[in-house]
């Protein structure tokens, strides 16, 4: 399980990884979507998505010619168990989480 969480830890680490995740908060995006507000580029992305990917923090599948993108939440119940195993932290409430990521990267963006 280590390992999991290793991977899910590092793929947070990142403040791009971090942003296209509070993006899929709305809804499933192409990948020229996600790619969209960075000035960045395709590729660049695509190694984001991959490592997200990797994590299990999201889908990709293919519809047609795009491949689109999808959050997968549960992927963060792993990281929210093992931080409520420290006692010293409330349940960790993942909406709570959801909110105060958009909230913290809102504040990047300014």
């Amino acid at each position: 399980m280590s390992a999991d969480l290793d991977t899910v830890f590092s793929a947070l680490a990142d403040p791009t990884r971090r942003r296209i995740l509070t993006m899929l908060l709305e809804d499933d995006m192409a990948v020229t979507d996600v790619a969209d507000p960075f000035e960045m580029s395709l590729a660049a992305i695509s190694k984001h998505l991959t490592i997200l990917a990797g994590a299990g923090l999201i889908s990709q599948e293919k519809r047609g010619r795009v491949k689109w993108c999808k959050l997968e939440p549960d992927a963060l119940k792993g990281a929210s168990v093992w931080m409520q195993g420290f006692g010293q932290f409330e349940p960790v409430n993942l909406d709570a989480f959801e909110a105060f990521l958009a909230s913290e990267l809102g504040d990047e963006e300014e």
